[in-house]
């Protein structure tokens, strides 16, 4: 019989499990609830939201309109303008943005004062576009080695690197590299939180010695998708899938397995993990 195995780090990260627990019981107490953008990037958690009432504002000017209830700001963070509108509005709001983002926005807000910002990282995730917000001078985004092989800084300007806190950590530090080579006055800050980092290795010391790797997460999920590229490079039967539905329909075959390892994203419910886990052992 084949052996299956759920990694330990799988599931919900601190700053997640914050926010939700949050978003929950801020929607129990009969007030108008309002997100701006889904709270963390799963649909199931944030359709669970809305069906006890809460609703999710897509664009600022959605939020412009809110004149009552709270508006809760999302796990990954908003710009700096976002705050003073709602501020200046009179807009209530409770912010769960995830610490390790909020440090990220500190380091970039006092840096940029005498430092270009460059953010490792994919410019078109809410985080980034979050953090770039708080550059005082803009910053340069780069989400790869062809990127950063392309940057020409500019001449005698000390830089700041910060990332993204879901990047992958090996590809980060391929990009580090490169840009040492560029720059003389440069200050790197690892900003990849440790729940990602766990994550990743846990991840690739499992794909390397499992027949089939099931990732569970939210294709929308940065960090659920970094998971797959690690354990799909790995492993060659691994699947991704956000729900149990999915897993089913793709149908799962173990055939030839004799061992089979189950990791997930840091915005995975754990009653998704375990029903995924109980229906690999029924299938065995």
């Amino acid at each position: 019989m084949a052996e299956v195995v759920v990694a330990k780090t799988a599931g919900f990260c601190f700053g997640v499990k914050r926010a939700v627990d949050k978003a929950f019981e801020l929607v129990s107490t009969g007030k108008n609830i309002y997100t701006y953008g889904p709270i963390i990037h799963n649909d199931e958690v944030v359709g669970d939201l809305c069906e006890k009432g809460a609703r999710v504002l897509a664009t600022e000017e959605e939020l412009c309109l809110v004149s009552d209830g709270v508006v809760i700001l999302r796990s990954h963070g908003v710009t700096r303008h976002v705050i003073e509108m709602l501020e200046e509005k009179g807009i209530d709001y409770v912010d769960v943005t995830c610490p390790f983002v909020k440090r990220i926005h500190d380091v970039v807000d006092e840096e940029s004062r005498t430092k270009g910002i460059i953010i490792i990282g994919n410019p078109k995730h809410p985080e980034v576009e979050g953090i770039k917000g708080w550059c005082r001078q803009g910053g340069t985004v780069i989400s790869s080695v062809e990127e950063a092989e392309k940057y020409e800084p500019e001449e005698g300007k000390s830089l700041c690197v910060v990332s993204q806190t879901t990047f992958n950590y090996k590809k980060f530090q391929e990009i580090v590299e490169i840009l040492k080579k560029k720059l003389y006055s440069i200050n790197i800050v690892n900003t990849i939180c440790n729940a990602t980092r766990d994550h990743q290795a846990e991840a690739a010391l499992l794909a390397d010695t499992a027949d089939i790797m099931i990732v569970i997460g939210d294709k929308k999920s940065s960090n659920s998708g970094k998971l797959y590229e690690i354990c799909r490079s790995r492993c060659e039967r691994t699947y991704f899938i956000q729900t149990l539905k999915e897993l089913v329909e793709d149908g799962l075959t173990i055939e030839g397995a004799e061992k089979i390892g189950i990791t997930a994203g840091a915005s995975t419910p754990n009653y998704i993990i375990e029903e995924v886990q109980k229906y690999v052992r029924r299938k065995l």
